[in-house]
């Protein structure tokens, strides 16, 4: 009789579906984990970079006030020449004066008559003397000439930072002046507003009833219908004491009371300017336009006539010097290493250096242009050529990595059909790895450049921080570049340099972003799939 075989235990399974749905749900984390990730880094570029345009947007805007400029002949030519040397020397400064001192003809001190002409860019005379020499026949006539504002009307237009809260008087207003000083008399309680408004801010400026106003409290003002602006030095619930900013009719038929914040002491536009924009602004004389001289123009003391044209040429020139000394170098660098150069040690070494220096910091590379270039080859300082080389033996390494794995992607068939066909190692390189591997070293050098138009440490140490108000004409001209150029007006002290910081870092994005774009463009042009 033949025993049975024992029942042999089936090993213990595990529970496969329930393996199978916690593998899903980890993919599931881990793919919503991925898009939270990028979801973040999005908002918070949006962030940046909304911040940036909100705070640049501005200088991509300028003020303009119009003037009524009569064009004496006896003024800019008496002789009546018509000669360019003559027309060029004439003082378009004291034209200026006469046309302002028509549109106010009651600012008669020589210190109002000046903050009168401040509120006119610097360059408000050139503007007439080019007007003149571009058309000498304006000569003799009145034309309304639109002038450049300064600095801070412009900001004052744009910003939000003083506030006006205007009521409408009740009653008739007189008006007894004694001099520049006036008394203003309404109704009973017509100045109970700015009375209660003040005693709530400051309890400490109101004394048996009377209030006294300072440069430290907020401005209290009468403004009437035809343009007058009187402000209030001292005031009760029925009468007011002020100074005559813009002298209104003797019995104003309407009238408004205003509260102007912040204090006079705390703003760079004082009262009597505030006036003087608040009336030009009433009669359409103030106007907003599209801001050319960002464009145009260099650098520049004055906000409003400052530019970031110098920068950009000074950027264009130093990258051509980078692009021309780097790319060729850096490309037979690559080549040789990765197909010609025999694989011992030394190339082992030479490998290890050229990843070391791709992270060395930038700022090492400017020492090194300053102990060498400028130190020992004696380059012109601030200079796109001197620059350009610095940026050039920081930008190489990245260049050789590039292209050396662009070199490596390209198949070993391509090689090693050419050379059965015949060609020579020198051959199949020339005429059939390097147009593969082209696209990639492109993007490599595109990007490698597009670092170095952002670097700023290395050109700091060779000079290009100067203030240059020249646009370069040549690689050996004073220069500078723009991440150079935000670096000067970030440390700028002027509030208006605000919006240009930012305004230029918008155009170095836009310089980022094309040549990026370019990068994508030409590896999607040339790229091939194997």
């Amino acid at each position: 009789m033949t025993d049975a075989p024992l029942p042999i235990a089936s090993p213990r399974r595990p529970n496969l579906s329930r393996r199978r749905a916690r593998r899903r749900a980890a993919e599931r984390r881990f793919r919503w984990y991925g898009m939270a990730a990028i979801g973040f880094a999005l908002l918070v570029l949006v962030v940046l970079i909304g911040g940036i345009v909100r705070t640049g947007y501005g200088a991509f805007l300028a003020t303009e006030i119009g003037i009524d400029v009569a064009f004496e002949a006896e003024t800019i030519d008496p002789a009546g020449t018509r000669a360019p040397a003559t027309l060029s020397d004439a003082n378009y400064r004291t034209v200026l004066r006469k046309a302002l001192a028509g549109a106010f003809p009651q600012v008669t001190a020589q210190r109002d008559q000046q903050a009168l002409m401040g509120m006119l860019s610097s360059s408000a005379d050139f503007r007439l003397r080019g007007m003149v020499l571009d058309n000498p026949s304006v000569i003799g006539t009145t034309q309304r000439v639109w002038l450049k504002a300064s600095a801070d009307i412009d900001t004052l237009r744009k910003a939000d930072d003083i506030a006006v809260a205007t009521t409408a008087g009740a009653g008739a207003l007189q008006l007894l002046a004694d001099g520049a000083t006036v008394t203003l008399r309404a109704g009973p309680g017509a100045f109970t507003g700015l009375f209660a408004d003040l005693a709530a801010r400051r309890p400490d400026a109101v004394t048996n009833g009377r209030a006294t106003l300072g440069s430290h409290l907020p401005g209290y003002m009468v403004e009437t219908a035809d343009g007058g602006l009187l402000r209030l030095t001292s005031f009760t619930a029925n009468e007011a004491t002020g100074d005559i900013l813009l002298a209104p009719e003797a019995a104003p038929a309407q009238w408004f009371t205003l509260i102007v914040s912040p204090p006079e002491g705390d703003r760079r536009i004082d009262d009597r300017e505030l006036a003087w924009y608040r009336a030009l602004d009433a009669q359409g004389r103030v106007r907003t336009v599209f801001n050319t001289t960002l464009f145009t123009s260099a650098d520049s003391r004055e906000p409003e006539l400052a530019g970031v044209r110098g920068a950009v040429v000074g950027s264009l020139l130093t990258l051509v010097i980078c692009l021309l000394l780097s790319f060729p170098l850096g490309v037979m660098a690559a080549v040789y290493l990765e197909e010609f150069a025999p694989k011992n040690r030394w190339t082992d070494l030479i490998e290890v250096n050229i990843n070391n220096l791709a992270a060395v910091p930038s700022i090492v590379f400017g020492l090194l242009g300053l102990a060498v270039l400028l130190g020992f080859f004696g380059m012109p300082r601030s200079a796109p050529f001197a620059g350009g080389t610095v940026l050039a033996l920081m930008t190489l390494p990245t260049i050789i990595i590039a292209a050396r794995a662009a070199l490596g992607a390209v198949p070993p068939s391509i090689r090693e059909a050419a050379m059965g066909m015949g060609a020579s190692p020198l051959q199949t390189v020339l005429h059939h790895v390097m147009p593969l591997a082209l696209p990639g070293i492109l993007t490599g050098t595109i990007i490698g450049m597009a670092r170095a138009l952002g670097e700023t440490a290395p050109l700091l140490m060779i000079g290009m921080v100067a203030f240059i108000v020249d646009v370069p004409g040549g690689f050996t001209d004073p220069a500078t570049v723009l991440p150079v150029q935000i670096y000067l007006w970030a440390d700028a002290p002027e509030r208006a340099f605000v919006e240009k910081t930012s305004a230029a870092i918008l155009v170095l994005l836009a310089f980022l972003v094309v040549m990026n774009l370019a990068a994508v463009i030409l590896r999607r042009r040339f790229e091939r799939r194997w």
